[in-house]
């Protein structure tokens, strides 16, 4: 990975780097040598903004004490902690390797280290898991405090353990009202305690959105290294193989293992449509026609005034925001507006 980050130091184009994500594996089982390397790789090759925000997914289990010490004292200052439950019995069906009171104690932790920028993951929409039991695990989260949550459906995945009982017949596909339902009790649980949900799955306390997620979602230019890697200069996206033993084949011999899609104007505006629909400031329809010259109002104003009246969506200053109906029904919706 080190050495990709030589094979594509002039990708962003001398942009500054502004946050640092390590994440889409289990990067905690890095040592504490081993990320030192890397972030000072990344700082001899690239312009690094002093206020970077650098996030570092964790699950409970590899969280020891002097590891959460080491990775605060290289600059990790915000942690993505895998939680997904507080109860034994969902976290067995989920094949979590914690139990419900390591959770626990990694937060506290976590805390005594002095990390003050903690995320927390969750999952709903589980069928052996009702909507009580999920109220309680929002309850016990929100009690603990941290400043971001993200909450996630269940989805199921061919080719996963999920998948293969699935089609065994060994677990039932989650109902859509179950998993509406228990997205209901999410919105309310939290939103009464001053949690923003400022994306669909993410929630904040006032000053904690993730910067690196809302930069994806603004569709600001990023670099992503190692195996399955997605990176976006602007014109292109890139994809990294996936498949570990070729990647570092490819890297010894100097080449970048990606295919790239140059994307059309089309494209450009359906994945604007898609992300910032999701968000709580909404897709700009006056920023779509300066920056690519298309009245998506023209387009669409039927369908707008059609989801507004049904209370769905929300058009105000040239902007379409859903409401929280229609975050229920919000890929619907964003595949409704895309061009052709």
């Amino acid at each position: 990975m080190i050495e990709e980050l030589h094979l594509q130091k002039t990708y962003l184009d001398k942009e500054p780097i502004q946050t640092l994500y390590f994440g889409g594996g289990t990067p905690s089982l890095l040592t504490a040598v081993e990320l030192e390397r890397f972030l000072e790789t990344v700082h001899d090759l690239f312009e690094v903004d002093p206020k970077t925000e650098i996030t570092l997914e964790a699950n409970p289990d590899d969280m020891d004490l002097q590891r959460m010490r080491d990775f605060k004292n290289l600059g990790v200052n915000r942690l993505s902690i895998g939680i997904q439950s507080f109860q034994e019995e969902v976290l067995r069906f989920l094949n979590r390797a914690h139990t419900g009171h390591e959770a626990l104690d990694c937060l506290d932790t976590v805390r005594s280290v002095g990390y003050d920028n903690i995320s927390i993951d969750l999952i709903y929409g589980i069928p052996m898991r009702s909507d009580e039991q999920w109220r309680r695990d929002l309850r016990q989260l929100i009690a603990i405090g941290p400043e971001h949550i993200s909450a996630y459906c269940l989805t199921i995945e061919e080719k996963t353990v999920f998948g293969n009982w699935l089609k065994k017949g060994k677990l039932a596909v989650p109902e859509e009202e179950t998993a509406a339902k228990q997205f209901e009790i999410l919105l309310e649980e939290l939103c009464a305690v001053g949690y923003e949900q400022y994306e669909i799955s993410n929630f904040c306390l006032q000053g904690f959105h993730s910067k690196h997620n809302s930069n994806y979602w603004r569709q600001e230019k990023y670099l992503g290294i190692g195996p399955s890697a997605h990176s976006y200069n602007g014109l292109q996206r890139q994809y990294n193989l996936s498949h570990n033993l070729n990647y570092v084949k490819a890297i010894k011999k100097g080449t970048v293992p990606c295919e790239v899609d140059v994307l059309a104007k089309a494209d450009h505006i359906n994945e604007y449509i898609l992300t910032t629909l999701r968000t709580v400031w909404g897709t700009d329809f006056a920023h779509v026609l300066k920056k690519w010259s298309t009245d998506l109002y023209e387009v669409h104003h039927e369908y707008i005034q059609i989801i507004v009246a049904e209370g769905l969506a929300v058009w105000a200053k040239h902007t379409l925001s859903l409401t929280d109906k229609g975050k229920l029904l919000a890929d619907k919706i964003a595949a409704d507006l895309f061009l052709e």
